[in-house]
C-alpha cells in the first residue's frame, strides 16, 4: 500500500467509531472473529483498547492485523485502524466506500 492510500484511508478512519472493543480479556479468538467478520464488511475499521489492557496499542495492532490478514493504517493512543480489501464489495466511482454504508 502507498503512502498517498495509506494518507486517504487515515483521513476517512477518523470520522469513523470503533467498531470493535479490546477489554480486559486481551486479543481472544472472539475479538478477532467479531473483527474478522468487521472487516469482511466494513473493510476499514477502528478498534478501541481499554486503559488497562496487557499490551500496548501497537502490539496489538500488529498481532491483529496478522491474524486477520488486515493492514494497520494508522495507531493513536489506544485506537487502531485496520483495513482489508473485500472483493466482493462494490467499488467503484459512483458507490460509497463499504465503511460509510
Amino acid at each position: 500500500m502507498t503512502g498517498k492510500e495509506r494518507a486517504a484511508l487515515r483521513a476517512q478512519a477518523h470520522h469513523l467509531s470503533a467498531t470493535v472493543h479490546v477489554g480486559q480479556q486481551g486479543l481472544t479468538r472472539a475479538l478477532v472473529n467479531s473483527l474478522d467478520d468487521a472487516l469482511r464488511t466494513h473493510e476499514l475499521v477502528k478498534v478501541q483498547l481499554v486503559k488497562n489492557a496487557d499490551v500496548t496499542a501497537k502490539q496489538a495492532a500488529a498481532e491483529l492485523a496478522e491474524a486477520v490478514k488486515a493492514e494497520v493504517i494508522q495507531v493513536i493512543g489506544r485506537t487502531v485502524s485496520l483495513y482489508r480489501y473485500n472483493h466482493d464489495l462494490e467499488h467503484g466511482a459512483h458507490v460509497a466506500p463499504a465503511w460509510i454504508k
